[in-house]
């Protein structure tokens, strides 16, 4: 069996040339630099499969030139699949599997990261000692003991999230349309609208869909609390980058923590420090003192990258053998 793994970054190679030595030996694994596109789908040559990440492209074009070249399964190394046109895939017998849970405590444990880095202002803090600079002027932060955490879908990795703050001990609220039973000992799930209103901390964990797309917007931004924190590690198009920079702009944010944002296609794991990011909306959001951006990097532990290969090449068998499963999308 054939696997062309696109976009493909040391840490990949690292990582799915260990896990196939010692589990997958009849996988043969070609690494390519290029990311999945259109006019690159090809390379996927005599492949059985190709593996894809979040910023792939992975529409009707794409899968179409990968059914050409004779590709039988679509792979990706991840939760979201919102980038892969799965009507389309079906329709060309191409199967098409994702990592659903590769290690959410990672990403929820970067969730908190953020929120208490804004909260805290640690960017702020770290420039200012490292130039000599002790003041506490523009350090003050606030107690999360006690403040309510809203978390916006309670999956696996929002279900963690709610753990990690009930630790904190916060009182925790949460929205999803599917309520889980595991949290109901100490998370209570209201509305939205209620959600939005009551959190000091608001932290999203839920798909990308027609529903949630741009849910953070002005009008529910001027629903919460003045100095409620932002956080999300979800999808970037949770969030309208420019109404979001509107209530930025009101002054309603304490703090805001994206790993993930609107404009990220293209700059996401890429070294673009010698260029000028002309009409860049991330440059906007980064003017702001009360703003933390980090490169999608929320995932980014060793034990997730081993779940992510491990379960990857598991869904390659799967595939390649007809066999349905939970990670089928």
């Amino acid at each position: 069996m054939k696997l062309v793994l696109f976009a493909a970054k040391d840490y990949d190679i690292k990582y799915f040339e260990r896990v196939r030595k010692a589990s997958f030996p009849d996988i043969e694994i070609e690494y390519l630099d290029y990311e999945l596109e259109p006019r690159t789908a090809a390379f996927a040559g005599d492949a059985d499969a190709i593996c894809a990440f979040v910023s792939a492209n992975v529409g009707a074009e794409t899968l179409g030139v990968l059914s050409q070249c004779g590709v039988r399964a679509v792979l990706m190394r991840c939760a979201g699949y919102n980038n892969v046109d799965v009507n389309k895939a079906k329709e060309l017998g191409i199967a098409v599997k994702r990592v659903p849970a590769y290690s959410p405590e990672s990403i929820a444990e970067h969730a908190m990261t953020l929120a208490m880095s804004v909260n805290r202002h640690i960017h702020k803090a770290y420039v200012k000692v490292r130039e000599n600079d002790y003041t506490l002027k523009g350090l003050r932060g606030h107690q999360m003991f006690g403040k309510t955490a809203g978390i916006v879908g309670t999956g696996k990795i929002g279900a963690a999230m709610c753990r990690i703050c009930h630790g904190f001990g916060m009182n925790v609220i949460a929205y999803d349309m599917y309520e889980n039973p595991s949290l109901k000992d100490y998370v209570e799930y209201v509305s939205l609208d209620e959600l939005f209103a009551r959190s000091d901390l608001i932290s999203l964990h839920c798909p990308l869909t027609d529903d949630t797309y741009h849910m953070i917007n002005i009008d529910n931004i001027k629903k919460m609390k003045n100095d409620v924190i932002l956080v999300n590690t979800s999808r970037g198009a949770l969030v309208d980058t420019d109404q979001l920079i509107e209530g930025i702009r009101l002054g309603k944010f304490l703090g805001v923590g994206l790993d993930v944002y609107e404009e990220e296609t293209g700059n996401v794991y890429e070294d673009r420090s010698d260029e000028i990011m002309m009409h860049s909306v991330t440059s906007r959001l980064l003017s702001f003192p009360n703003v933390i951006i980090t490169s999608h990097q929320a995932f980014y532990t060793r034990e997730a990258v081993i779940a992510i290969a491990e379960t990857t090449l598991q869904n390659m068998v799967d595939a390649i053998n007809g066999v349905s499963t939970g990670n089928d999308c």
